[in-house]
């Protein structure tokens, strides 16, 4: 397919045949498994996963490759295995294919954080995500606290998944040749039973308020939230700034003002 790359999409084209091959195996798709590809772009991971498995859906925006797409593997056609869905991803409802659900891609860089928080609020329908993104961005998925990648990404991804990083992937390996370095990430939600957020939103709210300002004390950014005494309560040092907080001291403080907007609903 001669298709040139579109800069507002994100594109940058998978041409690297080992790189692929390395990416398949990681995945290791099953034949009966529900995947979704986000972005097949030129095909460089749909064709190998087609061959392993009986359908494969993919979610594409760019409608010059839709309609390749659907000239390739027409709609309604018995004999093919792939589900084409044209639209944003960022706005799909994946909700729609069920559960057991398998994401993989290489996400469009300029929108790869809100896409992956997109994927986050169907965690309880997925059961693992593989997929390329700025090696920048990967690095603060996995970062631990006290240093400088740990951030509210970090955090909001740790609570809800087990997060791996799999393979360096070099600028070489795509046309046309992006300015930054790539990797393969791999999500595997946590159990249900070992999230201890209620709240979503007002966790969310909270790690949001703690990174604000990253270089005030935890007494500044959640002062909203937080009393001297609080932090005496929680047994956090009010003077320690967000990244030195580890994903389970800001499900601790979640879980504190739970508590007290419960107690103080009862009073």
């Amino acid at each position: 397919m001669n298709h040139r790359a579109k800069k507002r999409f994100g594109q940058n084209f998978l041409v690297n045949e080992q790189i692929i091959s390395d990416i398949v195996s990681a995945i290791r798709p099953e034949p009966d498994d529900n995947m979704v590809e986000i972005g097949p772009g030129l095909g460089a991971l749909t064709r190998p996963l087609l061959k392993k498995l009986k359908h494969l859906h993919v979610v594409e925006i760019d409608r010059e490759i839709i309609a390749q797409l659907s000239k390739d593997y027409p709609p309604g056609d018995p004999k093919s295995n792939l589900i084409l869905h044209s639209g944003d991803a960022l706005k799909f409802d994946f909700s729609d294919l069920g559960a057991r659900l398998r994401i993989v891609g290489n996400l469009p860089y300029n929108i790869s954080t809100p896409l992956l928080f997109h994927f986050s609020e169907y965690s309880d329908l997925i059961t693992d995500m593989h997929l390329m993104l700025q090696n920048e961005v990967v690095e603060r998925m996995v970062a631990k606290p006290s240093t400088p990648e740990y951030g509210r990404l970090s955090v909001m991804l740790q609570y809800r998944f087990y997060v791996e990083k799999l393979l360096d992937v070099p600028p070489e390996s795509f046309r046309p040749i992006p300015k930054v370095n790539s990797a393969i990430v791999r999500l595997i939600p946590l159990p249900a039973g070992e999230i201890q957020v209620h709240d979503r939103n007002a966790f969310a709210e909270i790690v949001s308020a703690a990174f604000g300002q990253r270089r005030k004390t935890l007494r500044n950014t959640l002062r909203k939230y937080l009393q001297e005494e609080d932090f005496v309560s929680l047994g956090i040092d009010a003077q320690l700034r967000a990244e030195n907080l580890a994903v389970d001291d800001f499900v601790r403080v979640a879980k504190y003002l739970r508590g007290r907007t419960i107690n103080a609903a009862v009073e």
